[in-house]
């Protein structure tokens, strides 16, 4: 692909290159995250990965749909599944007292005349079905919900969760894809899209988190909501403006408003577009990027270690 003309560098805040650090600080954790899809994330999270290269570590936490594999290309070097228990019953020793169904949360399990009904799709594995039961009918076997893969792309340490089709909960895939993370690498963390369940589970225990959103009233609304859950969890956040120069000036306002620095601004551009159709990378296609992301990184340090 031909190098494409430069895009003006005043259209963003940091547009000053770094000399690419040898390693960056290990132990921080940085989740990039949004209101709603579409709005870059995943763009940013691997534009910022590159960029830095050394002592990163990525996981792709968007695990009912990962897609930071087709701009990283990992080689992919070991997988393992992902499993939850759930409950077994001995039928021969079960009563149909219901003590399990009445303890279910989540509505998994249901006694009707003598049969005992289970739908696992409902299922969290929380075990409390067992406990009540009076008979010690219950007992519990594990079932796959998805898996795991990790590998490199370079010196990048690669990670993923997936979530198998058809199954409705993304949170124990996360959790132990987590569980995964590096203390001697800066570890980000691409966060899946909305406000929900997986998208917290995503954001507990991280240092920062980086909203990346764009000018418009749905970008707007949606990163009014991420930005409450970021508050809530108590984690320090800054954003990034997507597809700057359409739209308003209402998510910028809004930011100010909030005492929300905005870190970086991605122009709509065509060839931003053309370049991700094509799997490539933003800093891949555009190399004079990457000084602006590693300056996107050292504003990230510098307000993680303030909310420490």
């Amino acid at each position: 692909m031909a190098s494409p003309p430069a895009i003006t560098a005043g259209i963003v805040d940091v547009n000053r290159v770094t000399p690419r650090p040898s390693r960056v600080t290990g132990g921080v954790r940085i989740a990039v995250a949004s209101g709603k899809g579409g709005t870059g994330k995943t763009t940013v999270a691997v534009s910022l990965a590159l960029s830095l290269y050394e002592g990163v570590q990525f996981l792709d936490c968007d695990v009912e749909e990962p897609n930071a594999h087709i701009f990283l290309s990992p080689a992919i070097e070991g997988s393992r599944p992902v499993e939850i228990p759930v409950p077994e019953i001995d039928l021969d020793r079960c009563t149909r007292c219901g003590a399990c169904a009445k303890a279910c949360r989540f509505g998994a399990l249901a006694v009707i005349g003598d049969r005992v009904l289970f739908h696992p799709e409902l299922c969290h594995g929380c075990g409390l079905c067992a406990m009540v039961c009076p008979v010690g009918a219950i007992s519990e076997v594990p079932r796959e919900i998805g898996r795991l893969e990790w590998g490199r792309a370079g010196p990048i340490r690669f990670g993923r969760g997936i979530l198998a089709v058809g199954e409705p909960m993304a949170t124990p895939i996360i959790r132990q894809l987590k569980r995964e993370m590096s203390p001697d690498h800066l570890v980000i963390l691409d966060a899946p899209p909305g406000t929900g369940c997986p998208v917290i589970e995503t954001l507990k225990g991280v240092d920062f988190v980086l909203l990346v959103t764009e000018p418009t009233p749905f970008g707007l609304h949606d990163l009014r909501l991420a930005l409450s859950v970021a508050r809530e969890l108590g984690i320090p956040a800054g954003a990034v403006i997507n597809r700057y120069g359409i739209g308003d000036d209402s998510v910028e306002r809004f930011l100010r408003e909030e005492g929300i620095p905005v870190l970086l601004r991605i122009p709509m551009d065509r060839r931003i577009a053309a370049a991700y159709a094509e799997g490539i990378p933003l800093v891949s296609a555009f190399p004079e990027w990457e000084g602006r992301f590693r300056a996107l990184y050292q504003g990230i340090a510098s307000l993680a270690g303030a909310g420490r």
